[in-house]
């Protein structure tokens, strides 16, 4: 299970005026555990796992409002379908093309770089997303 420096999702879903019905609590179980970057399916079958009254349309209607509100990440990574996030912390992303694994990652160096070019460029740097795409390096 994922441990963050966050206050936790549910809580922070109550903060924002959502109403913590079951299904959405295991919604966000679901998200809250997750080590991964789980697809709208992949969250309905481990809701569904624990629920099974939860039906894809109240997965798909929760993980767009906790979107909205910006509680949650949604990422594309150049697939044809999009994955979801409860670590709000700032990070960046590393896809494995050939597996499609998300790795997360920070490095203080390239924070400071991405600012230096923003301020060389006449730019307050107020946001950004990177997203790297790799092949792991075959050694011989």
């Amino acid at each position: 299970m994922r441990m963050s420096c966050n206050t936790d999702l549910q809580k922070r879903c109550t903060e924002a005026g959502l109403k913590m019905t079951g299904q959405r609590k295991t919604i966000i179980q679901v998200l809250e555990s997750s080590e991964d970057h789980p697809s709208v399916e992949t969250v309905f079958e481990r809701a569904k796992a624990i629920d099974d009254s939860i039906s894809i349309a109240t997965v798909y209607r929760t993980l767009s409002l906790l979107q909205e509100l910006d509680l949650i990440l949604k990422h594309e990574f150049k697939e044809t379908f999009s994955r979801f996030e409860a670590n709000m912390e700032h990070h960046h992303h590393l896809i494995d093309l050939d597996t499609g694994e998300v790795i997360e990652f920070q490095n203080e160096e390239l924070e400071k770089l991405k600012e230096k070019i923003a301020n060389d460029l006449g730019f307050d740097l107020v946001d950004h997303q990177l997203e790297l795409y790799g092949r792991k390096i075959k050694k011989n």
